[in-house]
């Protein structure tokens, strides 16, 4: 049971301190969907994810209401396409994005997840399909996410991938020109990822996953940074002890939400994922708790050590507060969507170097970070690269949401828009990268993938 002090405190935190329920996500497995007709095939999967997901929005809703606490977005992660899609041998897979957007609209969630392939070992041929439909997919739809796993730790990175996204991701942007390449913003590439992580654009319901379930994600930068202006001055032992002590309350109130919507949907409870995902909100914002620290701000030397102790203790404070942690769970650095990172990158402080730095302790990777609209296919797919590497040496997830921005050069700004928020240009190196991933193939496991 909950103390009347820790509900005042919880109220607090919701009305001063940003904290949020930044999604309640229905994960829906599509395999029996699958047919040899595209068109049945979208039909069926359309309807049952109206029919699984039809109380969502309404039940959030509902929660909401009844116990104060905000619930920002609903939305939905199916089975990878590539996996239900294969059946049919079609050479491009825009009609199912299209039954995935329809099926958005019609139930009223913010986002559906799992235009997404598994290459990390090799591509099939309907994963080739699915990247190639990628760009077209995403320019013609508004709320479908796209993403596609690389590299693991066991399986090394599949270079022939990471090659064909630098193209997939310039042609998503070109083709998006209108609105500053947004359609890479609902596209990440990934190493290591996940099965149940509830937070798009990098969503999909694994095979491991049940028929259905729901997964919470929370949120809470404004809340640690709050915490953190009671141990000023006073030793990383205090610091670490007053995050994980905030993380625990943060986590339960995830916790309630996810158990009230399992019930009330009549699906299994997956997990809470805890990690703190920035908004553009003035104070709910990871540089902030980076220079309540104690530096000047998130770039100065000092900031990946920042980060590793504020990702560690924020997992050692959740994991004793649900019985189920999953997901990505840790500290998200979103440039575009952080606007403190924002203005960190703006400075010049903040670099892609710095943040490639912080991404071997932090949740995921380079995320939400605009680059010049010209930049080479191949510097991409080498930015890929060095993340993938990053995440299958240390064995964690990595990721890379990047947006070429059409006719911007690095130092100009663009504004993307509701929580994808507005950042700077950031500069990427122009040394020609071209010959090193045109070599393509598979650069191999490392040693300590071996663990039988």
């Amino acid at each position: 049971m909950l103390s009347q002090s820790e509900i005042l405190q919880t109220i607090k935190m919701i009305e001063e301190q940003n904290l949020d329920i930044r999604t309640v996500t229905m994960g829906i497995s599509l395999y029996d969907c699958a047919r040899g007709d595209m068109k049945e095939a979208c039909t069926l999967i359309r309807s049952k994810i109206e029919r699984m997901a039809k109380n969502l929005v309404r039940t959030a809703k509902d929660i909401e209401e009844e116990y104060g606490i905000p619930i920002i977005h609903t939305r939905v992660a199916v089975t990878p396409i590539a996996q239900v899609a294969a059946a049919t041998g079609a050479r491009s897979y825009v009609p199912f994005a299209l039954a995935l957007q329809e099926a958005a609209d019609s139930t009223g969630i913010s986002l559906i997840g799992g235009f997404s392939a598994l290459v990390h070992k090799g591509s099939s041929e309907s994963d080739k399909v699915l990247v190639d439909s990628i760009p077209e997919a995403l320019s013609r739809t508004g709320k479908v996410c796209a993403s596609v796993n690389v590299a693991t730790t066991r399986a090394g990175i599949n270079m022939d991938a990471v090659k064909t996204l630098g193209h997939t991701i310039r042609k998503a942007a070109e083709l998006s020109a209108d609105t500053s390449g947004s359609a890479c913003a609902r596209l990440v590439v990934f190493a290591n990822a996940v099965e149940d992580n509830p937070f798009m654009a990098g969503a999909f319901h694994g095979a491991g996953e049940p028929e259905c379930c729901v997964n919470v994600g929370i949120s809470g930068p404004g809340v640690v940074r709050e915490a953190l202006k009671k141990v000023r001055g006073m030793k990383f032992d205090d610091v670490a002890e007053i995050i994980k002590k905030t993380a625990f309350k943060i986590t339960r109130m995830g916790q309630l939400v996810a158990q009230e919507a399992s019930k009330r949907l009549g699906v299994p409870f997956g997990i809470v994922d805890l990690s703190l995902a920035p908004t553009p909100a003035r104070g709910d914002s990871i540089a902030q708790i980076i220079k309540e620290m104690g530096l000047e701000m998130c770039g100065a030397h000092g900031s990946t050590a920042a980060i590793a102790l504020l990702n560690d203790a924020v997992k050692k404070g959740g994991i004793m507060a649900s019985s189920h942690v999953g997901g990505l769970s840790g500290a998200f650095l979103p440039v575009s969507e952080d606007s403190e990172m924002a203005k960190c990158a703006a400075s010049g402080e903040l670099t892609l170097a710095k943040l490639e730095a912080m991404s071997c302790v932090c949740s995921v990777g380079l995320d939400m970070i605009a680059i010049p609209g010209d930049t080479p296919a191949a510097t991409i797919s080498a930015i890929i690269a060095d993340e993938a590497a990053i995440g299958v040496m240390n064995n964690k997830t990595t990721a890379v949401r990047i947006i070429p921005v059409p006719g911007k050069k690095a130092g100009d700004w663009v504004c993307f828009g509701g929580l994808m928020g507005e950042g700077p240009v950031m500069a990427v190196s122009g040394l020609d990268c071209s010959a090193f991933i045109e070599r393509g193939g598979r650069i191999p496991a490392p040693l300590q993938s071996q663990k039988n």
